[in-house]
């Protein structure tokens, strides 16, 4: 028998607008620390370190095939790209990626290569090649990069704590417009390269841009949401801004699907905007702290809200680490019990 087409999977279909006979699921940081064969698999290793080797990368994103998940995303970092371009990053307990060097200076900006050869993340092309292999084309692969704005916050080493951020944006505008600048090239190119060699589709992450001021977000999100978008084709792309209040600017974006948080409502998005295909929103929180039963009740009533259509189930943002596995398979189970009820 030969594999199933990937062009034909529901997640894929359900991208492009499809009829599907089901709704799709998958959640970020489906491969992660909640996962016991996960952690097996880690050892203790260095997120980077680990991140890094092709064959554990690759058998850390397949895991949650097992548990019924309609795509795999790979394993990596957003920061994996700065590196590529020459930053150096590690990731550090309660403060997630840090900068070697911090940049500071347009001296610093100009050392990142904006169009880093492929050799540079030649672990995440060899991560996509061996998953694929893998699959053989049972399941779609997602890859991923972080847009500028939440990658330039890392890179000049502030993170999450937006007033430094903002502090750096007015003290030095320059140096905060050029990296911006530079990451968008960069971005586009690198994920460019991984369509080329076989990703179905991918997803960008603005992890802190929704606690932006609408002018900041226009400035400093928006703009380059819409060159990345416009500039990495041919496959389904999904945005992602984490509890983002701007959903009247995400629409206008090329992306064919929009990742919504709880803070929004998935019918009143699906009835305003009926040409788009809604990712979400389960309240990651419930499968963090609730029971499986209430997972499942949550998981019913966002299938009933997304209608069936134009909808891939997935969460607000992504898997806890403390979240029960039990929780995890509820979510999954969920979403493929839903059409018997």
């Amino acid at each position: 028998m030969n594999p199933p087409d990937k062009k034909d999977s529901l997640l894929l279909r359900a991208a492009r607008g499809e009829s599907v006979e089901r709704v799709p699921v998958w959640a970020m940081r489906q491969a992660g620390r909640w996962d016991p064969e996960f952690m097996q698999l880690r050892q203790g290793r260095g997120f980077f370190d680990f991140s890094s080797d092709v064959e554990l990368a690759s058998q850390a994103s397949l895991l949650p095939v097992r548990m019924g998940v309609d795509a795999v995303i790979l394993f990596y970092d957003i920061t994996t790209l700065p590196v590529s371009m020459g930053l150096p990053f590690s990731l550090q307990p309660k403060r997630g990626p840090v900068p070697a060097n911090p940049v500071r200076t347009r001296e610093d900006v100009l050392r990142l290569n904006p169009l880093p050869g492929p050799e540079t993340f030649a672990s995440v092309r060899g991560m996509l090649k061996k998953v694929r292999e893998r699959l053989g084309g049972s399941l779609p692969v997602l890859v991923f990069a972080g847009a500028p704005f939440t990658v330039a916050a890392y890179c000049i080493g502030t993170g999450k704590d937006m007033e430094a951020t903002r502090q750096f944006a007015r003290e030095s505008p320059l140096v905060w417009g050029e990296l911006l600048e530079r990451l968008s090239s960069a971005t586009i190119h690198y994920l460019n390269t991984l369509i080329a060699e076989g990703a179905d589709a991918y997803q960008l992450f603005d992890s802190w841009a929704g606690m932006l001021s609408p002018e900041e977000y226009q400035r400093w999100a928006q703009e380059y949401h819409q060159r990345i978008l416009s500039g990495a084709r041919g496959v389904p792309r999904i945005l992602f801004v984490k509890e983002c209040p701007y959903l009247n600017k995400q629409v206008e974006t090329p992306a064919e699907v929009i990742s919504l948080g709880k803070r929004h409502d998935l019918k009143a998005a699906r009835a305003k905007y009926p040409h788009l295909v809604f990712q979400g929103n389960v309240d990651e929180a419930i499968l963090h702290k609730g029971t499986p039963e209430q997972v499942r009740a949550a998981v019913f009533d966002c299938l009933r809200a997304g209608g069936g259509h134009r909808h891939i189930l997935n969460l607000n943002h992504g898997v806890d680490k403390d979240t029960p596995v039990a929780n995890f398979q509820a979510f999954i189970q969920a979403a493929k019990e839903f059409l018997h009820r």
